[in-house]
C-alpha cells in the first residue's frame, strides 16, 4: 500500500529515426536543409542592450522595491510574532499543568 507505483508508458516519447544505410556519395543530391529556423539577427549598433530608466521609472522601480521590502517584512515579523506567542501560551500550560500535578502528589 505504502510502496510507490510507477506509471510505465508504452508509447514511445522521443522521436525514433530510422537507421541510415551508408550510400556513395554520387548518389546523393544535396537538398535544402528546411527543418532548421534562421537564426535570429543580432543587436543593431545603434540599440544597445543597457536598460535605460528616466527619472520617473527610477522612482516607480524605488518606490516598488521598499514596497516589496516593506510587505516581506512586515510577513516575516507577523510570523515571529506568532510563533513567540505560541511557545509564551505553551509554556504557560505548563507551568499549570506541573502546578497542577505536584498538587496532587502533596495530598496523598
Amino acid at each position: 500500500m505504502f510502496q510507490p507505483r510507477i506509471p510505465v508508458n508504452p508509447l514511445p516519447t522521443g522521436i525514433v529515426t530510422p537507421l541510415v544505410q551508408q550510400t556513395s556519395s554520387a548518389d546523393i543530391e544535396p537538398a535544402a536543409c528546411n527543418h532548421h529556423p534562421a537564426p535570429a539577427p543580432g543587436p543593431s549598433p545603434a540599440h544597445s542592450s543597457a536598460v535605460r530608466l528616466t527619472p520617473a521609472g527610477l522612482a516607480v522601480a524605488v518606490a516598488g522595491g521598499v514596497g516589496a521590502v516593506l510587505v516581506v517584512g512586515t510577513v516575516l515579523v507577523s510570523m515571529l510574532l506568532a510563533v513567540a506567542v505560541s511557545a509564551a501560551s505553551v509554556a504557560v500550560c505548563a507551568v499549570v499543568v506541573r502546578s497542577l500535578l505536584n498538587g496532587q502528589h502533596r495530598r496523598r
